[in-house]
Order: C-alpha cells, then sequence, then structure tokens
C-alpha cells in the first residue's frame, strides 16, 4: 500500500497528469495505477512533448497516411490521440470497474478552438465519444459562456464530462448547475460521471503579481493564500449543491454528484512547499490531478489530513475579503485568468499541430 491508497481512504483519487504511448506499452501505467493512481489526465502540451521527444508514433503517422494520404494534420493527431486515449481507458478499466464508476477514467479534450463554440463542442464531443468507445472516457469541455450549455446538452445525452478551466466560484456553480440539468434530460443518470476541473496554482501566480504590485503588509500578508482558500469555498459551494434540495430529484435516479477536481496543482513559486496544493485540498470526494514529479513528491512527504479542504471556510470568505479590500477585483481577475487559459490551450494546440505537421513531413520526406 502507498500513500495514495492512503490519501484515496482519506476521500481524494489522485489522477495522473500525464500520458505517452510507452507508458501502456510497456506496463508503465499498469504499475502507477497498483500504486494507486485511479485515472489520467491529457493536454496538448503533454501529446506535444510525446510525439516530439520519441519516435513512437511514427509508424502509426505513417499508417494513417498511407490509408489515407489527404489526411490533414487534425486527422492524424486525432487517431493518434484516440489509441493513446483507448489505451489509457482500457488500463484504468480495472478501477472503473471496482469503484463502481466513481475512478477510472481518462481525459480527452476537444479542440481549445472550439472554446467559443457550442455547436462545435457538442460535435467534437460526440465524435470522440464515439471513436473512443470506452465507458470511462472523459470529454473536457472549458467553462467559457459557450462550454455551459455544451456541458449541459452533452450530459443529457450520457457523455462524461471533465468540465475544465475553472476559477471563478460563480463559472463553478454555473457548470456544476449545467450538469444538474444534463442529469435531469438523461435517459439514465445511474452511468454518467463528471468532474469539475478547478484550477489553483494559476489563481496564486496571478494573484500575488497583483498583491506585489500594492506592495503594502497587509497586501503582502495575502501572497500564497487567495488560491487555496479559492478553492475551498469552491468545495463547500459543492456541499451545497451536490448535498442539498438542488440535487434531490437527479439523487433519485441514481444521478452521482459532479466532484471537485484539482487541477494545476504543481507549485509554480519556489518559495511555497512543492506539495502545496495536495496538502491543503484533501477531503471527501475530491480528485486531484497531478503531475508526475508532485507525484513523488506527495509520496515522499506529503502529509494527509482527511478534511484539510473542509477547514477554515469561514477563513477562506475572510481571505478573500481581505483581498478584495486591497484593492483587488476577483471577479476581473478569474475572468482575466479564463481569457488567458482558453488562449494558453489553443496556443499549445496550435503548437502541438506544427510539431506534429513537422513531424509529417520528416516521416514523409
Amino acid at each position: 500500500m502507498s500513500k495514495l491508497h492512503d490519501l484515496h481512504t482519506a476521500g481524494q483519487s489522485v489522477w495522473y497528469d500525464f500520458i505517452r504511448r510507452d507508458m501502456i506499452s510497456s506496463g508503465e501505467l499498469a504499475q502507477l495505477v497498483s500504486n494507486g493512481i485511479r485515472g489520467v489526465t491529457s493536454n496538448p502540451s503533454i501529446f506535444q512533448q510525446a510525439i516530439d521527444t520519441s519516435d513512437q508514433y511514427d509508424d502509426q503517422i505513417r499508417q494513417v497516411l498511407t490509408a489515407n494520404p489527404k489526411a490533414t494534420v487534425d486527422e492524424v493527431f486525432e487517431e493518434l490521440a484516440v489509441t493513446d486515449i483507448q489505451g489509457a481507458a482500457d488500463a484504468l478499466r480495472p478501477v472503473y470497474d471496482a469503484s463502481g464508476r466513481d475512478d477510472g477514467y481518462v481525459s480527452l479534450e476537444v479542440s481549445p478552438l472550439l472554446a467559443a463554440d457550442t455547436a462545435g463542442t457538442i460535435d467534437a464531443a460526440h465524435r470522440l465519444w464515439k471513436k473512443v468507445d470506452r465507458p470511462n472516457l472523459m470529454i473536457k469541455v472549458p467553462a467559457t459562456p459557450e462550454g455551459i450549455p455544451a456541458i449541459e446538452e452533452l450530459t443529457a445525452a450520457g457523455i462524461n464530462i471533465n468540465v475544465t478551466l475553472l476559477f471563478a466560484l460563480s463559472a463553478y456553480q454555473d457548470a456544476a448547475h449545467a450538469y444538474v440539468r444534463g442529469l435531469a434530460g438523461a435517459d439514465d443518470p445511474s452511468t454518467i460521471s463528471s468532474v469539475a476541473s478547478f484550477f489553483v496554482s494559476r489563481v496564486d501566480n496571478k494573484a500575488d503579481a497583483a498583491l506585489d504590485k500594492i506592495g503594502t503588509e497587509e497586501a503582502l500578508a495575502l501572497r500564497g493564500r487567495v488560491a487555496v482558500a479559492n478553492a475551498k469555498l469552491a468545495y463547500r459551494t459543492y456541499g451545497a449543491i451536490f448535498h442539498g434540495p438542488a440535487f434531490g430529484p437527479a439523487n433519485d435516479r441514481g444521478g452521482r454528484p459532479q466532484r471537485c477536481l484539482w487541477a494545476s496543482t504543481s507549485t509554480k513559486n519556489p518559495a511555497y512547499p512543492d506539495v502545496l496544493y495536495v496538502d491543503t485540498l484533501i477531503g471527501p470526494s475530491t480528485v486531484n490531478t497531478l503531475p508526475p514529479a508532485t507525484v513523488d513528491a506527495f509520496i515522499d512527504h506529503g502529509t494527509i489530513d482527511s478534511g484539510a479542504v473542509g477547514h477554515a471556510a469561514d477563513e477562506s470568505e475572510a481571505t478573500l475579503q481581505a483581498f478584495r479590500a486591497v484593492g483587488i477585483d476577483m471577479d476581473a481577475l478569474t475572468h482575466e485568468l479564463l481569457t488567458e487559459g482558453v488562449e494558453k490551450f489553443a496556443d499549445s494546440y496550435l503548437d502541438m499541430m506544427d510539431t506534429l505537421r513537422r513531424k509529417i513531413e520528416i516521416i514523409t520526406g
């Protein structure tokens, strides 16, 4: 038993924020699962690194282009990604079955270029869901204004959704209620799962920069505290929605709550503990998606407090009030983070396409 198993006993599941084909073929992912990893998430940057730093995708690229010489770069990428996601989903299927569908998921996002396109997001999600053809797939959809109605419609269609790029409490509420409405329209809510990916370290990065600019004693005392306070209030909101009357009808039909997933949990500021966003956010019915280095750090020196995320909610409220009191608009800050997040995901996607395009040119001469 590893510390990750102990963390799961405390109520939190760890999903691995990394995927590469040789992890699956070598049995590394299966070993990670046996050590307590309970899910996998992916993004364009991860795929770009995998494609750029190895030749393990070259044979499939040749196969795709032989079968369809006119295949676009996007179509080639989709074939590569689907193969990896299917392999990861198969490796995680025992966790999915043993957990009663709580864990064992692998996430694949729709193109970030569709973040402002509701209909395009819905069409892409349906295509990927059908193509991967695994019940333990989650489709990532950003919590943009255009993404919220897509979340509702896709949930109603029986597709598992990982709501991503959540920074603001208001956006989290919108995403949670969209999921609840989607369950109301689903034929069988008991077959559907969802997580709400609430980003953490990026909030502190942005907040700390604003606090440093103000520079007063009161402002500087808030550095490194805003992101955790924001996440703890999101968890309190989760309890109010999914353990309250709003969720009653879906619960009666076998619907399961949409768990909070803590994303962007590697510590960016070297002055902060490297497991800051793990130790402080442990609690029942939560997920933390960790990159490999943070997994290793937590196993080495992380601390398990089974109720950490629920502690000091009033203090968290006071922290955000103090943040506003020094002159920072939290709503504007989280809106800026969402805008930047969409842009970064889109840039990563385009960079990944450029990497794949160069790879194709090398392979085809």
